[in-house]
């Protein structure tokens, strides 16, 4: 190295560490401005100010990155380790650690093949977990009294449940709103479905017994919130069947593995929920005609065998002719054969007194008084003993006795406890079914003099007197001479307007 180099650098401009920073960022700033890069997310920090820092990597090399809060919301894919996006942004240097970063504006996942390999990934993971087996999957209840509805309380997908579920079969409905995308979307719908689940039974708000987490279609990216962990994890986890209805028929998403039933729309969902009312009803008929049926054919066959076995056996008097023949033959034999037997024991009493002595006889007195003596001896003990193993035995028999008491109790209970719940539901149906419930909404019902129900106006003429039939009594009338004329038709509801049966969740 020459002298000529050495003077010429000892003549360089003395710089300080920020002057040079402050050089270079000037430098990578207005020599690269905006750029868009391509590459896979490594860490991911969400900081507590709003922020995110990250990480962008290839095969080579690593780029920091940072994505301002103020263009966070922005962003409607959750970032995670692995995920390959397309970012735009400008170069910048940090000073305090000596380092250059991308500021991130815009960022996107790398095309559906990102996203969708994303999906796989943690599908292969929650499969591993067992999240997704059939065996976990709870059975839907037939009708359920409350269902409990996780969805955007703005969109079409509410309205076409509550259309749906009041066509089929009224039930009570419970919203829990929620965003159904973006920032938060995730957060909520877990919360949704772990508040349900959290509900007591009997409290002030009804516990459902089914829930339908829905919404319409959308772009993947838009159904992103029901592919994150935290949302498979808790329509997993849910005690409450869960049926999912996500998007469109062919959207699938991670929550659909998990849930109990998928539906492939909204609509479906609630036709999945409860049954038809209509053909519920025609079914009962059926059924109990079927049962009154087969019940008057038993009894006939019943009674035709009667017949046919009361034919075939004998009669009274053939039955008692040969046993009534005997007892007469007997009771003429009886009184000889009576005074034969005196005679035989009187023969044989004599010739024992005959043989008899008095000393032979205090012999045999004695003899028999310790024979009763021993014999009574070992009686007592009998006695004793046999006392004891009954009262042991009672014992027993009373503790038996005592727990199929308290057994035939509960049962008694849990019997009545079932009498008493299809009571109710009965009474709840036939309320349903009655005429009652429409005289209580404003409705008459007119009878002729005999009580025959005029369901026409041809069917009365002037001066014809009617029985007017409200909810709260009977008013009796006549019909007046004036012109009588058919009501016209009611207006047909328009679809989407509210049902007062329902209530509305929306206003008028």
């Amino acid at each position: 190295m020459t002298d000529t180099a050495i003077d010429t650098r000892a003549n360089l401009a003395e710089l300080t560490v920020s002057e040079l920073s402050a050089s270079l960022k000037r430098a990578i700033e207005d020599g690269f401005g905006y750029v868009r890069v391509r590459g896979e997310i490594g860490n991911v920090k969400y900081h507590s100010s709003g922020h995110i820092y990250l990480d962008l990597k290839d095969d080579k090399a690593t780029l920091a990155g940072i994505i301002w809060r103020t263009a966070a919301p922005r962003i409607k894919v959750k970032l995670e380790a692995g995920l390959e996006v397309v970012v735009t942004g400008r170069i910048t240097t940090y000073p305090g650690q000596s380092k250059y970063q991308i500021v991130i504006e815009t960022l996107a996942p790398a095309g559906l093949g990102a996203l969708m390999a994303l999906v796989e990934e943690r599908k292969k993971k929650l499969t591993a977990e067992g999240l997704f087996d059939p065996a976990r999957k709870q059975l839907l209840p037939f009708l359920p009294n409350v269902i409990g509805v996780i969805t955007s309380p703005t969109g079409a997908v509410i309205r076409d449940i509550l259309h749906r579920l009041q066509d089929r079969f009224p039930r009570h409905v419970l919203v829990w709103p929620v965003k159904v995308q973006g920032e938060g979307s995730a957060e909520q719908v877990t919360a949704a479905i772990n508040g349900f689940n959290a509900l007591p039974e009997g409290g002030k708000i009804p516990r459902p017994d089914l829930i339908i987490v829905a919404r319409g279609g959308g772009s993947l990216e838009d159904l992103w919130s029901f592919n994150e962990e935290n949302v498979v994890r808790a329509a997993a986890g849910s005690m409450i069947p869960l049926i999912s209805a996500i998007g469109h028929e062919t959207d699938i998403t991670l929550i659909d593995f998990a849930s109990d039933k998928r539906a492939p729309t909204p609509t479906a969902a609630a036709e999945m929920a409860v049954p038809v009312r209509a053909e519920l009803i025609a079914e009962i008929d059926s059924l109990a005609r079927r049962a009154l049926s087969c019940w008057l054919r038993g009894i006939e066959n019943r009674r035709t065998e009667l017949r046919a076995a009361s034919r075939a056996l004998p009669t009274a008097e053939n039955l008692l002719a040969i046993p009534r023949q005997r007892l007469d033959g007997l009771a003429d034999r009886l009184p000889l054969a009576l005074r034969a037997n005196a005679q035989v024991h009187h023969t044989v009493y004599s010739r024992i007194a005959a043989r008899l002595t008095p000393r032979m006889v205090g012999v045999l007195v004695e003899r028999r008084r310790d024979r009763y003596e021993a014999a009574a001896g070992r009686l007592s003990a009998s006695v004793r003993a046999n006392a004891e193993a009954h009262r042991a035995r009672l014992s027993r028999h009373r503790e038996r006795v005592n727990g199929f008491a308290e057994r035939s109790r509960r049962a008694i209970g849990l019997l009545l406890d079932n009498r008493d719940l299809r009571v109710a539901r009965s009474a709840q149906l036939l309320s349903a079914l009655s005429y009652q419930g429409v005289l209580a909404r404003g409705f008459a019902l007119i009878r002729d003099p005999d009580g025959k129900p005029l369901k026409s106006v041809a069917e009365m003429r002037p001066g014809l007197p009617i029985d007017i039939e409200l909810h709260d009594g009977r008013a009796q009338a006549v019909v007046g001479g004036a012109t009588l004329k058919a009501a016209p038709e009611p207006r047909r509801r328009r679809r989407g307007s509210s049902d007062p049966g329902q209530g509305s969740l929306f206003g008028t």
